[in-house]
């Protein structure tokens, strides 16, 4: 999930523990959007008019990634998300996705 309304994770992450989300992995990330308009190429005509388009975009997102054992539980982590975001008519808050694992190898555990 990339969040960009970061004042949502705290709920986000109840929600997940609630129904049965054991761990997940939280970055601080940069929408390539606000890289562009916030870095060196922002003297650029091109990037200052994108710029004032895009006035209202958070610099700063949260990406939280999760492994999920089974479909059962991505179902109930996704409708997790939906109860606490989707009441929500504002656009732009972020977007989850899933990617299938083939397999996972843990790492310092004892067989």
């Amino acid at each position: 999930m990339v969040l960009n309304e970061v004042d949502y994770l705290d709920d986000i992450l109840a929600g997940f523990v609630e129904v049965g989300v054991s761990g997940a992995t939280i970055l601080h990330s940069q929408g390539m959007a606000s890289a562009i308009i916030n870095g060196e190429n922002n003297k650029i005509s091109l990037f200052g008019a994108l710029k004032s388009l895009l006035d209202n975009i958070h610099p700063y997102n949260k990406t939280i990634f999760t492994v999920l054992e089974n479909e059962e539980l991505v179902e109930k982590a996704v409708a997790a998300v939906q109860g606490i975001i989707g009441k929500v008519s504002s656009p732009g808050i972020g977007f989850m996705f899933t990617v299938p694992i083939g397999k996972t190898y843990p790492i310092g555990l004892s067989e």
